[in-house]
């Protein structure tokens, strides 16, 4: 779509509103299974599900905070259906056309964070897949550098390089290889389910995991109260809510791509609650199977893969997963930077170079691996820092235009979203604040609760979008020239 007037420091075709919508509801269904069925999504599950002390307290707990994600992704779905632009040019109504480059660089940076936790992961299936023999295991054993073990390197950089592959044919190819990645990972994780119940001899819905080892398992994560309390079972749901914080944000990314909105409202029906709660259900199940075979808790699916007595199971499991997860960095950690980066310098960077410049950072991450820490506090850390700037865009959205954006003035350096020199003043300071409580202050001080952090990312959005009302309200009052609403 070409705009009248567009800047070239605004506008590039990769940034332009999508023309071509012929995303269904099957492919808006595949974004989801691409995100979650992954290693990282059912570490995250099975993490989760020790926190919860049993099966129906799990069951419940996910539940609720996948009906939280389902309205939160249609709410930023139907901005990107309707306007048809991708997030860091939403975000410029209310951040301003120069000051969205901070909310995308933020965004970017995260998912660049993402990208190499599931680069990681994936590339430890293929790990744990070659030391069953010999010469591979002598080798990961021996043999280290950046901090790695040299097999370890080796599978990080052959996943890394091929995740490369699929973005050089443009959306068109990521929604194509989406549609038979997620389904497929489905599969593999049932076998994985039926495998291990036929293993145990039984199909077991309840767990049998001592407390004493629960406590031990969970000791570290952060997590308020005891596994199966009140407490507990909240930030369960919370931290479920937090996983999903960066798509949130850029969503809109691929709805904009939607027939319309019953095509992204019925994606998402199958695609979150629904999905969600079988894939934890799955979860669950393969976790307490896992324990009864092999008398310990294993929330890794690649290390339980890699007690398979069959070569060609444990191969089939290996590959599987670590497709999976070059489907969930192509959704959720390729796609969103890429028009990140590229809405910095649209002259110069395109979306392929946007990708390849998040990848680059990935790989410069990876001696460091700071996603080491653990998948509750790792989330948690990660998704609190979004939350402000999802509440400020939401509140801005619905509240101050009431679902109505002037498309073209996107794209414009003397249009409405100019606001002061090309920067929303308020909205920066709304979400500075939102973020000095979800992010700052619980992760660098010991001035709020400990179970602040949890709940960081909720804090943030409504710290943030309040504030941003607040003044947003207070300038209009006042006469003020803002951007209208």
């Amino acid at each position: 779509m070409t705009i009248q007037g567009a800047s070239p420091d605004l506008y590039n075709e990769d940034l332009a509103p999508a023309t071509v919508r012929n995303w269904g509801p099957f492919s808006i269904f595949n974004v989801w299974t691409s995100d979650v069925h992954s290693l990282w999504g059912y570490y995250l599950a099975a993490s989760l599900f020790l926190f919860c002390g049993g099966f129906v307290n799990f069951i419940v707990a996910i539940g609720i905070g996948s009906l939280i994600i389902y309205v939160l992704m249609n709410m930023v779905g139907y901005a990107g259906v309707k306007t048809g632009v991708p997030y860091p040019v939403l975000a410029r109504a209310s951040f301003g056309i120069w000051g969205a480059n901070l909310p995308a660089l933020v965004r970017a940076v995260v998912a660049c964070f993402w990208y190499g936790a599931q680069t990681a992961l994936a590339s430890s299936a293929l790990v744990a897949l070659l030391i069953r023999t010999d010469w591979f295991l002598q080798f990961h054993q021996n043999t280290h550098f950046l901090g790695h073990s040299g097999l370890e390197v080796i599978c990080f950089l052959i996943m890394w390089g091929l995740q490369l592959l699929i973005i050089q044919r443009g959306m068109e190819t990521v929604r194509k290889f989406q549609d038979w990645a997620g389904p497929a990972v489905w599969i593999m994780m049932l076998i994985l389910a039926i495998y291990l119940c036929v293993k145990a001899g039984t199909f077991a819905i309840t767990s049998d995991i001592p407390m004493d080892v629960l406590l031990e398992k969970t000791k570290d994560a952060g997590v308020p109260g005891l596994p199966g309390s009140w407490t507990s079972l909240f930030a369960v749901a919370a931290i479920w809510v937090t996983y999903f914080s960066a798509l949130y944000l850029n969503f809109c990314d691929f709805s904009r791509y939607g027939k319309n909105k019953d095509a992204v409202r019925i994606g998402n029906l199958w695609g979150l609650p629904i999905n969600l709660v079988l894939f934890s259900l799955v979860a669950g199940i393969t976790t307490i199977a896992a324990y009864d075979v092999y008398g310990e808790v294993l929330i890794h699916p690649e290390h339980i893969s890699a007690k398979f007595d069959s070569w060609f199971l444990a191969t089939l499991a290996a590959l599987t997963f670590a497709v999976a997860t070059l489907g969930i960095n192509v959704v959720a950690n390729f796609v969103s930077p890429a028009f990140d980066f590229s809405n910095v310098f649209p002259r110069h960077i395109s979306f392929k170079k946007g990708g390849y410049i998040a990848a680059l950072i990935a790989l410069g991450l990876y001696p460091f691996a700071p996603w080491e820490s653990g998948a509750a506090v790792f989330v948690s850390a990660i998704g609190a820092t979004m939350g402000p700037i999802f509440g400020v865009m939401m509140v801005d959205y619905y509240l101050i235009r009431k679902g109505e954006v002037d498309v073209e003035a996107l794209y414009r350096e003397d249009g409405e979203f100019r606001f002061q020199n090309g920067w929303h003043v308020n909205a920066l300071i709304a979400a500075g604040i939102g973020a000095m409580f979800s992010s700052i202050l619980p992760s660098f001080t010991d001035w709020l609760p400990s179970w602040w952090g949890v709940y960081g990312w909720f804090f943030g959005v409504a710290i943030a979008g309040v504030i941003y009302y607040v003044l947003r309200s207070a300038a209009v009052g006042s006469g003020v020239k803002v951007a209208k609403a």
